[in-house]
């Protein structure tokens, strides 16, 4: 017995992948085919990979953290991103995106989805980003052909980034199911329709290589406003929320006697406030516009704030008030 879709994988590695990109605008009829009846049906989904995947591997990059790395996929010109949670797991954490061709740029994620594992984040450099579009329709159908991108293992520039086609085999309220083989270092990266539409984003990697997970594109719309935001939306078990009184702010003040606010009498070595640019000898009038009059008051008001909390700083320097911005780290 032929086995299509390994068949299918087959002639896209030997075709030319260096077509243009084409976003195509009508449902391919391939998908409303039980299987492919001839090797017209797989060259059909051959036409339709090669003319979208070269947008799409522009678009998908590998995320670098401290001690992780991921994938996900830019879908705005500004360097917006679309990923799992469990791969950013939190907010307001810096991190480096890496392109294909290897170029590096700084990112931050932005606000997630705790129990469905969406997640945003923002390229801060400046620049003009490729990007592809995101399905909005929520059309994918039971059976439909869609391929899978990713940095499988994380990022290796002489591989590039990882091509594996298959169809969609289960969907739910919250998930969608494919047969793409993915692996770690797959998570967060995109799931593309036939048109070169993200609909879903990679989310969990089961033991068996062709039961895999992904986020419908309808989650991330649904939540796109707060995550925009950078909100922390709802409980479980893809993203631990920050506590309350664990914000580290890194610096030691006294009360002034010659005028309001608190004289920095310290700022600790690589803290939070120090990155910031915050200096001894600084004169802390406010937080968040909340004026500083004693040390107990800045010490409760640090008490209900959690890491990676962003908060404004009010300052007088050498006469001139200065503001800065920045997050909390973590004790």
């Amino acid at each position: 017995m032929i086995d299509f879709r390994n068949a299918a994988a087959l002639l896209l590695s030997t075709a030319a992948l260096s077509l243009a990109p084409c976003v195509l605008a009508e449902r391919p009829a391939i998908n409303d085919k039980e299987v492919p009846e001839a090797r017209s049906d797989l060259e059909a989904i051959q036409k339709h990979v090669t003319e979208t995947l070269p947008a799409a591997r522009k678009a998908t990059v590998c995320l670098e953290f401290a001690e992780s790395s991921g994938s996900g996929v830019i879908v705005s010109a500004d360097g917006l991103i679309l990923t799992a949670a469990h791969v950013t797991a939190g907010v307001g954490h810096e991190f480096t995106v890496v392109f294909e061709d290897g170029k590096r740029v700084k990112a931050e994620s932005l606000g997630l989805v705790a129990n469905t594992d969406c997640a945003m984040a923002k390229i801060t450099d400046k620049g003009t980003w490729p990007h592809v579009d995101l399905n909005r329709d929520d059309d994918t159908k039971l059976g439909d052909w869609v391929y899978a991108l990713g940095y499988s293992g994380g990022y290796d520039k002489e591989r590039g980034v990882v091509v594996r086609v298959g169809r969609v085999v289960r969907t739910s309220q919250h998930t969608i199911q494919s047969d793409c083989s993915l692996i770690g270092g797959d998570s967060g990266g995109p799931l593309f329709d036939l048109n070169g539409h993200v609909i879903a984003i990679n989310s969990r990697v089961a033991q068996r290589t062709t039961e895999n997970l992904h986020v419908p594109a309808r989650e991330f719309v649904k939540n796109w406003d707060g995550l925009l935001k950078g909100e922390f939306i709802g409980e479980g078990s893809f993203a631990k929320r920050p506590e309350k009184g664990k914000g580290f702010l890194g610096i030691s003040a006294e009360p002034r006697t010659d005028g309001p606010g608190l004289s920095v009498t310290k700022v600790g070595r690589e803290s939070p406030a120090e990155k910031a640019g915050m200096r001894h000898g600084d004169v802390l009038l406010k937080i968040d516009g909340v004026e500083m009059k004693t040390k107990e008051q800045l010490q409760d008001f640090l008490k209900e704030k959690a890491p990676d909390d962003r908060l404004a700083f009010e300052l007088l320097r050498a006469g001139k008030t200065e503001n800065l911005t920045f997050r909390l780290g973590e004790r």
